[in-house]
């Protein structure tokens, strides 16, 4: 595992929460941070690899705070462990306050990705 490498794979999304991706509390719906997560996963581990890669799980993911509509929420993707056909990414996601410097962990979970070759079958990663 090239600590080099991870440091360039190393991938940051910002998004608005906007009221269309809200739930009936007001906060962002699970499922759509769980697909928001899946995505920064997957663009991290393509960078890191440069191969074609696939989910193949997620860990736990830990929803520790509600993410409210009006936020900012950063999602940052870094590769934690690397093995011979797949690799880890860990996600965490921040909300910001739009009007204010107030920045906190939100959730957090780690995504399996498995490196494939055009069959679709297992290769090692690069």
């Amino acid at each position: 595992m090239s600590q080099d490498k991870i440091d360039q794979s190393v991938t940051r999304i910002f998004k608005a929460v906007f009221p269309d991706s809200t739930n009936h509390y007001d906060t962002l719906f699970g499922g759509t941070a769980m697909a928001l997560m899946d995505e920064v996963a997957f663009i991290t581990a393509t960078r890191y690899s440069r191969q074609k890669m696939v989910t193949v799980s997620s860990d736990r993911i830990d929803f520790t705070k509600p993410i409210p509509a009006g936020t900012i929420i950063e999602l940052v993707g870094i590769v934690s462990f690397v093995g011979n056909t797949s690799l880890k990414v860990r996600v965490e996601v921040f909300i910001e306050q739009m009007y204010s410097t107030v920045r906190e962990k939100a959730i957090a979970g780690e995504f399996t990705f498995v490196a494939i070759d055009n069959d679709k079958r297992p290769v090692k990663i690069g």
